[in-house]
């Protein structure tokens, strides 16, 4: 603020000890004003308003055409944008009558800001076609445009108002203290200035929309409309035994040189999308199995063609499947000769233990009656305790006397009933005999058509007889 007053001195007086510097321009001696107060006067100019932006253009239509050679002419171009609106000016300021010879400076109003231009609206995409072709020159008596829209225009920005301007740039007041005559008798002139008000901003341009895309070309050598992609399903087995199911997939390649397909004039993304082979494979399950298939029916299938386009099937978990694949042509077959619920491998049951010595025997009955087509094999851990009372004791209380496989010879298979000859197994006489209690661990492995589970099954008891 050092530039808006001045101090002149006239008459200086001093009573103690200063020392007044001495006068060097011809006129006066300057300082800085007395007091940095700025007295505002008139109204600032109104801004002006901001353009609206400009409108989207509308994309065009997506459609899908079947070639067959007359010559025809597609626009599929998209719309273009909207321009931008222009800001509106700032307004003037509105400038008051300067106030006169008041002992403050003063600063004049300044014009509005101009409003800023809207920007343009996109141009619209292209649209998109698919055309089926069965002979490529069809695509030559075609004339294609999917061309994008242009933007829009961008907005043009409002200029700034004019500020008000001081009728009187500057001017001064004398001040005196003290009476004339008497020794702290002083005066001083103070100058004061009035500042124009600036010009309002101008506003910023707006900016131009951008081009719509080019619509994307797909080009398919068919004389029918293309189903979509079933890679993948799972089945369930009812639905293919009746009427077996069929999976496909659409093998796609991307190209260039579009433009090189249609009538000369014809504007097209240079990429594009062409069929090259359309994969369908069936699966039909046969069932050739002694089960009844109503068990199974609801059980789910699944399917999926690989990469390389061969058929995948997996199997239901928790059904155990004896069966065999063959391939005709495009057909899967899947003949099932026997089928196993999992959960119903491991419904062996304990009959207890009955005989001593070398007539010791744990009989075990498959409940769910699948012994016929489940092959089992056993192992063993014989453990002795040193109490009669076996029920209740702790695992510590027992003493392992043999551990291991036993040889399928020791195992008599009656249907679903399994008698395993414990005593013949190499155990000491002395822990076969009457009045033991013993912990037989029975470990059942169960296996069918490379499938496999095991069973475990524990019995306490004491052996019967005399000691």
């Amino acid at each position: 603020m050092g530039f808006w007053a001045k101090t002149s001195l006239a008459v200086l007086f001093v009573t103690v000890g200063s020392f007044v510097p001495p006068i060097t321009s011809p006129l006066t001696c300057h300082w800085l004003a007395w007091s940095a107060d700025v007295q505002q006067f008139g109204t600032k100019g109104q801004n002006g308003k901001n353009g609206n932006s400009g409108n989207a253009g509308k994309n065009s239509d997506n459609i899908t055409i079947f070639a067959d050679g007359a010559p025809r002419t597609i626009d599929l171009s998209g719309q273009k944008g909207g321009d931008g609106g222009e800001g509106s000016n700032g307004t003037d300021a509105n400038c008051a009558n300067q106030p006169q010879d008041v002992a403050t400076n003063l600063q004049a109003a300044n014009g509005g800001d101009g409003g800023n231009g809207g920007d343009g609206g996109s141009g619209g995409n292209g649209g998109d076609v698919t055309i089926y072709a069965t002979d490529s020159a069809y695509l030559r008596q075609i004339t294609l445009n999917t061309s994008g829209g242009k933007g829009g225009g961008a907005g043009k920005a409002g200029k700034g108002g004019k500020g008000c301007k001081c009728v009187k740039p500057y001017w001064t007041i004398k001040t005196c203290t003290g009476r004339p005559g008497d020794s702290n008798y002083s005066c001083s002139t103070r100058e004061f200035r009035c500042q124009d008000g600036l010009e309002g901003n101008g506003g910023n341009g707006g900016r131009a929309g951008r081009e719509g895309r080019l619509g994307q070309l797909t080009v398919i050598n068919l004389s029918r409309p293309l189903t979509s992609d079933q890679s993948s399903a799972s089945v369930p087995m009812t639905e293919l035994k009746d009427r077996g199911y069929v999976l496909s997939k659409n093998i796609w390649e991307t190209r260039t040189g579009a433009g090189a397909l249609f009538a000369p004039g014809s504007i097209v993304q240079d990429q594009y999308r062409a069929l090259t082979e359309r994969v369908e494979k069936s699966f039909i399950l046969i069932w050739n199995a002694p089960q009844d298939f109503s068990r199974y029916a609801d059980q789910r299938i699944t399917l999926a063609l690989s990469d390389q386009s061969d058929m995948n099937v997996t199997l239901p978990d928790g059904v155990w499947v004896e069966g065999t694949s063959q391939k005709r042509n495009n057909v899967t077959e899947f003949i099932v000769y026997n089928a196993v619920f999992e959960r119903d491998v491991t419904r062996l049951q304990s009959k207890g233990l009955t005989g001593n010595g070398t007539n010791l025997t744990a009989t075990l009955v498959d409940e769910a009656d699948q012994s016929n087509l489940i092959a089992t094999k056993f192992k063993v851990r014989y453990r002795v305790s040193r109490s009669d009372d076996v029920e209740f004791r702790p695992p510590s209380d027992f003493t392992t006397r043999y551990e291991g496989d036993v040889s399928p010879g020791l195992v008599t298979q009656e249907g679903n009933q399994f008698k395993i000859a414990i005593g013949q197994l190499p155990i000491p006489p002395e822990y076969l005999r009457g009045g033991n209690g013993v912990e037989v661990e029975l470990t059942a492995t169960r296996s069918f058509a490379g499938y496999s589970k095991t069973q475990t099954l524990a019995i306490r008891d004491v052996i019967k007889g005399l000691r």
